[in-house]
């Protein structure tokens, strides 16, 4: 069984397998951090859920602030206790399940936009470019294959080039993080606040993360 989780408004998702639905209290906490609105799709290929087992996933997605449950199945039965329980559910074949699933997977190649304060114990990565308009509080911790652009003010953790593209770089309108890393390169913030609120950006120079302006050419 696969549950895909989807913040409906920055379009950030992430999957979670479970194997056990007994064990789906542990899964839960995995995602607990994550904020709403929360959209849940659950797929399950060959797989006949008891009406005890479908009752104790939606009451952890319910205490999760989970607004909108889907069950998509190729089990019949599956399909009439989520109904039983009024819980969306759809019957759907195997092969188009499998599809669903791989179009979910292509999209967690793509760039996120996040709109809202990044609050502190909450974690965002991207497998592209991460663009998170407002601000990343101390405690919060970013992070993205590629390029990370805070247009707000930078304040706590970021990791750009994690896949290990010292090309990457990290643009804040105010950065004061507590910590900086582009592929295997480290830096602690520096101690006093900036003087201007201006953009920088965070670039490596000779194996060294510098700040510098971050100028945006126009043409004439």
């Amino acid at each position: 069984m696969e549950i895909v989780l989807n913040n409906t408004k920055s379009k950030y998702l992430k999957i979670f397998s479970l194997e056990d639905l007994d064990n789906i209290h542990e899964t839960c906490k995995k995602f607990s951090s994550m904020k709403g609105p929360l959209e849940a799709k659950v797929f399950a290929i060959n797989e006949s859920l008891s009406s005890h087992q479908l009752s104790k996933l939606k009451n952890d997605f319910d205490k999760n602030n989970i607004c909108s449950l889907i069950i998509y199945s190729n089990n019949r039965d599956t399909i009439l206790t989520g109904k039983s329980l009024r819980i969306d559910s759809t019957f759907v074949k195997e092969q188009e399940i499998k599809n669903k699933l791989l179009l979910i997977n292509k999209k967690k190649k793509d760039d996120i936009l996040h709109e809202g304060t990044v609050r502190s114990g909450e974690r965002i990565s991207s497998n592209g470019n991460l663009c998170i308009i407002g601000d990343v509080n101390p405690g919060a911790i970013v992070s993205a294959e590629k390029n990370i652009y805070v247009w707000g003010k930078l304040l706590g953790i970021a990791f750009a080039g994690k896949g290990g593209n010292k090309h990457a770089f990290i643009a804040s309108l105010y950065l004061n993080p507590l910590q900086l890393r582009i592929a295997d390169v480290i830096a602690i913030g520096p101690k006093d606040k900036p003087k201007n609120y201006y953009p920088e950006i965070a670039v490596i120079d000779k194996q060294t993360i510098i700040i510098k302006p971050h100028l945006i050419e126009t043409k004439n």
